[in-house]
């Protein structure tokens, strides 16, 4: 066993510092730290009560609200283990997971009792479900079981390598696998961060957290936000208006957005310029590579510090940083930083491997340190795999330039193999975003009877107005090699994406490949 902070310390340091202080508001009620606090309580009375033991896990089928954000503070004091679902999911993805999981019960959010009904029976493991609308035959109401609860705290056994959260990956490559994450790694990454920002905003400041709860990327940064006693605002959904207004609003200090939320709102509030941005501190991005020209744009706009995270649901959260200073010195005119996902976090060493974990200058983003999770849920050759001599095997390729900054060329899966020569798409993706019409592109490999495999640009442009092929051709040719430049050429609207704003490049490609059993030539 170990001892050290567990997910909740900081929050229940906040209950009894800052009482008063609103500590979340979804946009259909506002708690105090005070009155968050006590329904965290209620809410693990109540998970204690219902039978769950430490280790046993419960479904969460929600969209973002206060309630889901307290569920986690809740679970980490009792020991039950949180398996977020993502709401965009099929059912019958749902049943896999939960499955998988083997969880006991499931909490089922408004809007979702329909969906769940139809595959309740089927669910092998769960006993209960506990629905917010009471709609679900047999389910308890949410809000009068919580109403029955203890205020009174739990006394807390935990310790810090104890799993907080069991969160499933997207599933592109393959069935979804349940990342366990520990109090430990949170603890670990959110110092880790911490320490990396300059201009840290402060306990009282205001946050706006729009990504999904199910995710990562979005526990991560309300964590971050609660740990330093600010107060959240939540969404349910991302609309570009209604964010730059709250921000505007509500004096936001700290905000996270993946580049095509900045790009929306840049491109999709005629007056975003005009506004006072004098208190928003710091915002961060990640997820996808971000355009030069909607960096500019936004750092002219905002005229706050930018950062970019990366990282992986097997890494906590974030693995590497891009700082303040670094985006500055990249408008300045060191432009190549701006293809860079930053310096490694303290505590946190990389290399780049082949195939064979053997030191080369481009290939498998290799790494380890305090935020690394312990690996798969009931996957033990998955976890060996992911962790090989105790470095995490990220699945992205990249390289570490003499400066220490790491580049990441692309999923070691998304590679394309053309004539023999591999090709990394990010590569050729960010070459496109130099153009100064193209805002959003993704590269595929799609068959070719002579080279086996062919790159194909989709593109967005900046008016919806298609570029033709022999422009983006030509404008190509000035940026790469003549075997990485996309012969083939596809605008769209928008590209599709999952919750953490990755291009899903699978729907990309199934047009292509037919019915998908390969997407390789």
């Amino acid at each position: 066993m170990q001892s050290g902070l567990l997910f909740h310390d900081m929050f229940d340091f906040h209950v009894a510092s800052r009482p008063g202080q609103m500590c979340i508001d979804d946009g259909t009620r506002a708690l105090s730290f005070a009155e968050a606090g006590q329904e965290v309580n209620r809410i693990a009375n109540g998970l204690i009560g219902l039978g769950l033991k430490k280790g046993d896990r419960f479904g969460y089928l929600s969209r973002n609200s206060a309630d889901m954000w307290l569920m986690y503070l809740a679970a980490s004091r009792t020991g039950a283990v949180p398996v977020p679902l993502n709401y965009r999911l099929a059912p019958a993805e749902w049943t896999y997971i939960l499955d998988n999981a083997e969880a006991r019960m499931v909490f089922v959010g408004p809007g979702y009792d329909a969906a769940m009904a139809e595959i309740a029976d089927e669910l092998s493991t769960v006993e209960r479900f506990i629905s917010f609308e009471g709609g679900l035959d047999g389910a308890l109401g949410y809000h009068d079981w919580l109403a029955e609860q203890d205020v009174s705290p739990l006394s807390c056994t935990i310790q810090s390598d104890d799993i907080f959260y069991q969160m499933y990956t997207s599933g592109t490559t393959g069935l979804p696998k349940g990342v366990i994450v520990n109090h430990a790694n949170y603890a670990a990454n959110i110092a880790q961060t911490t320490n990396m920002i300059t201009r840290l905003p402060d306990a009282g400041d205001t946050a706006l957290v729009v990504t999904p709860l199910y995710h990562a990327a979005a526990v991560w940064i309300a964590a971050f936000c609660t740990a330093r006693g600010m107060s959240i605002i939540l969404k349910t959904d991302f609309d570009p208006v209604d964010v730059v207004e709250t921000l505007d609003r509500e004096r936001v200090a700290f905000t996270f957005l993946v580049p095509a939320m900045i790009q929306a709102c840049l491109t999709g509030v005629p007056d975003i310029a005009e506004r006072d941005w004098s208190a928003l501190k710091m915002l961060m991005y990640g997820a996808s590579p971000i355009a030069e020209d909607v960096l500019r744009r936004a750092v002219s706009c905002f005229g706050c510090d930018v950062y970019q995270a990366y990282g992986l649901t097997e890494t906590t959260a974030i693995l590497t940083l891009l700082g303040a200073e670094e985006h500055r010195r990249a408008l300045a005119g060191e432009t190549h930083l701006l293809l860079a996902a930053g310096r490694p976090l303290p505590g946190t060493q990389m290399r780049i491997a082949d195939d064979k974990d053997r030191p080369c200058p481009t290939g498998q983003i290799l790494a380890r340190g305090p935020q690394i999770v312990p690996g798969y849920w009931a996957l033990e050759e998955a976890t060996a795999a992911f962790l090989k001599d105790d470095w995490a095997h990220t699945g992205d390729a990249g390289e570490i330039d003499q400066e220490g900054y790491l580049y990441i060329r692309d999923r070691i899966k998304d590679m394309v193999v053309s004539g023999g020569e591999n090709i990394y798409p990010r590569e050729v993706e960010n070459a496109l975003f130099d153009h100064p019409r193209i805002i959003d592109a993704a590269v595929i490999g799609v068959p070719d009877e002579k080279f086996g495999e062919a790159l194909l640009a989709v593109i967005v442009t900046d008016t919806g107005e298609a570029l033709s092929t022999d422009e983006v051709i030509a404008f190509c040719r000035t940026k790469l090699g003549g075997y990485k430049v996309p012969r083939r050429i596809s605008c769209v609207s928008e590209l599709p994406r999952n919750a953490s704003g990755k291009v899903l490049k699978q729907e990309l490609r199934k047009p292509y490949w037919g019915d998908g059993s390969r997407g390789v030539g």
